[in-house]
């Protein structure tokens, strides 16, 4: 299962942020540290489709697909030099495949801030230092190994020589590794290198109550303007961890009553948590049956072998076909039987690629 550490400052709202995610009660204390070991949580992730789908099936039992979220203890300036916990925050990002960097949006005299006063900006660039400055002492390791080899002639290492040389005049200047672009073998080559810097990054920009509905300050405001000059790709969301952590604990009548006073739609991990499940690059699909109606999770662009492959080895190994139907079309026929009397279900071979919402039934053979 993929995996998105929670990072950030120390009492920026990470534990929790993830106390609401998961109501596994992790520490959340406000002094620096208070989460030293990484909590894990696996966090259902929301889809209306999903609920709509096993009400028109009639299916028993509903089952959501998931992600799992990394608490990760707080960074400091110098983490890339061993300050505070930094080679065991640095080690517990290096095992995440994505990361969600949770900036203070607040003030609050009774939460300290580890810099003294609050400033997201300075906090992510403090992050983004430390992370760039462990990847290129890692880089720069390697490098003195690759140039061995390099210069016996050998044509991979040489490629690889050429690779660490771009990434380290990147990291020199403060460019993440996620920023940069590869070729389709430069990508591989660097994936076995494990770099912080390239994981892509969600941000979640954690207001107080009484900035919701709308969630604009100025310092949000702030963050985004240079997001939008710096990393015009990365999604920004905004959140009230406390107000999340707090409805994490209510009866689903209590939480619909609370979001309606507040004005707000949904709960924001609700938002945090797809966006989440899209940074990582994943896709839903569902079946469904009598017994049960499923979502499941496969990488976006996978095949229909592949996405079987997810449910069983079999499904892969013996494919024969994929009779799928987009889940919008099949709600508004109510059923796969109506579904298959209106010549709405396809018949995909091996090289159909999964789309987002289908509903699928795998056939194989082995």
């Amino acid at each position: 299962m993929l995996k998105a550490g929670i990072v950030g400052l120390p009492n920026v709202g990470k534990s929790s942020l993830f106390n609401a995610l998961t109501a596994q009660g992790a520490p959340s204390e406000n002094y620096p540290f208070c989460t030293v070991d990484p909590n894990i949580g696996i966090v259902e992730v929301p889809d209306p489709r999903l609920d709509r789908i096993f009400e028109l099936s009639g299916a028993k039992v509903r089952i959501p697909t998931t992600i799992q979220f990394v608490d990760i203890a707080g960074l400091v300036q110098g983490a890339s030099e061993g300050e505070g916990l930094g080679n065991k925050f640095l080690g517990n990002i290096r095992e995440v495949d994505a990361v969600v960097h949770v900036l203070r949006c607040f003030d609050d005299p009774n939460v300290t801030h580890v810099l003294g006063e609050v400033d997201p900006v300075r906090d992510r660039e403090v992050v983004a230092t430390e992370l760039a400055l462990a990847d290129l002492e890692a880089v720069e390791r390697r490098l003195e190994k690759s140039s061995r080899k390099a210069r016996s002639g050998e044509k991979e290492a040489r490629r690889e020589f050429a690779l660490l040389k771009r990434l380290q005049d990147a990291l020199s200047r403060g460019v993440p590794v996620r920023r940069l672009e590869f070729s389709p073998e430069e990508g591989a080559l660097l994936r076995s290198f494990h770099l912080l810097s390239a994981k892509p990054v969600l941000y979640l920009l954690n207001v107080s109550e009484g900035d919701l509905p709308e969630g604009e300050t100025r310092w949000t405001r702030e963050l985004r303007e240079v997001l939008d000059r710096e990393e015009p790709e990365a999604e920004a969301v905004v959140v009230c961890s406390a107000i999340e952590a707090e409805m994490a604990e209510l009866e689903p009548e209590e939480r619909r009553e609370f979001l309606h006073e507040l004005g707000l739609e949904e709960p924001g991990l609700h938002r945090l948590i797809r966006a989440t499940y899209e940074l990582l690059g994943l896709v839903t699909f569902f079946t469904v049956g009598e017994k049960e109606a499923r979502a499941w999770t496969t990488r976006k662009g996978a095949s229909a072998p592949e996405a079987g492959g997810t449910i069983h080895s079999d499904f892969e190994r013996g494919f024969i076909r994929a009779e799928t139907i987009g889940s919008r079309e099949f709600q508004e026929v109510g059923s796969m039987k109506a579904a298959r009397e209106r010549g709405l279900i396809r018949s995909e071979g091996k090289e159909y690629r999964v789309e987002d919402g289908d509903i699928i039934l795998f056939r194989f053979n082995v």
